[in-house]
């Protein structure tokens, strides 16, 4: 316990499933956590079920716009004076559909959010890491980051993208002292997944998660607090010397 004692973190998607579990780890090590969502009422409950644990800053946003996300950035330094943890976790799935039966539209819905979203997160958060000299960046990208995926061309190519603007990122922060790393989930048992499952199979959605977690060898989805685990590792100093790098947290996926 404490390892993230006088830290500051910001956490977009801040309200869902692993926003909110790992805000709860930040929490009781010490941190002081700005959750970053677009649904107000959500903030709110979120915050209630966290407040316990430490303090919390809510801020509604959208992800892809560029005056939301230099707003979320000035009210959290404005609030703690600081941002030395970003996890840049805010996503969509999109429509689950072949390259040929998905709209132009569908590709721009789920790149402005998981590309442009992720990219001005950082423009706006490292000017700040960069001025303290130190900070760490967790990026959510996916295992469909790192293979094909039928179905979902838009994710698939967006959580690609993610993986690039990693690397380039922390090549370009290092010197100041900046880590910037990308985290790579299978499927995870949140909301995410059950959209997935009902586009997968309209009939029966079950039958898409039995498929599903046929691919996964260890024979079951992830959960959100496996998924924090690993953001609170890249978090603190325990990773002090890991940047640029991809970590797979798949249940085995990536051993296929």
């Amino acid at each position: 316990m404490g390892r993230l004692n006088g830290k500051t973190a910001i956490i977009t998607g801040g309200a869902g499933g692993i926003g909110k579990v790992t805000a709860q780890y930040f929490l009781e090590e010490g941190a002081k956590v700005a959750l970053v969502d677009l649904n107000q009422e959500t903030l709110n409950k979120a915050k209630t079920e966290l407040k316990s644990f430490g303090d919390v800053l809510t801020i509604p946003a959208n992800v892809s716009k560029e005056e939301d996300v230099k707003n979320y950035v000035d009210k959290t330094v404005s609030e703690f004076g600081s941002i030395d943890i970003f996890f840049n976790n805010a996503g969509i799935e999109g429509k689950v559909a072949p390259i040929v039966d998905q709209q132009i539209e569908d590709l721009d819905k789920v790149l402005s959010v998981n590309v442009r979203g992720v990219f001005l997160g950082l423009q706006h958060v490292l000017p700040v890491m960069i001025k303290q000299n130190s900070g760490t960046v967790i990026n959510t990208s996916s295992v469909a980051g790192l293979m094909g995926s039928p179905g979902v061309a838009p994710y698939v190519a967006s959580k690609h993208a993610v993986i690039g603007i990693t690397k380039t990122a922390a090549l370009e922060v290092a010197s100041h002292n900046v880590r910037v790393n990308s985290i790579h989930p299978s499927p995870v048992d949140t909301r995410m997944m059950r959209s997935l499952e009902a586009g997968a199979n309209p009939s029966d959605a079950n039958v898409a998660k039995d498929d599903f977690m046929k691919d996964i060898p260890l024979g079951r989805y992830g959960e959100s607090s496996d998924i924090a685990k690993l953001v609170l590792f890249l978090a603190s100093e325990d990773s002090s010397f890991i940047t640029g790098a991809q970590y797979r947290i798949d249940g085995g996926m990536g051993a296929s």
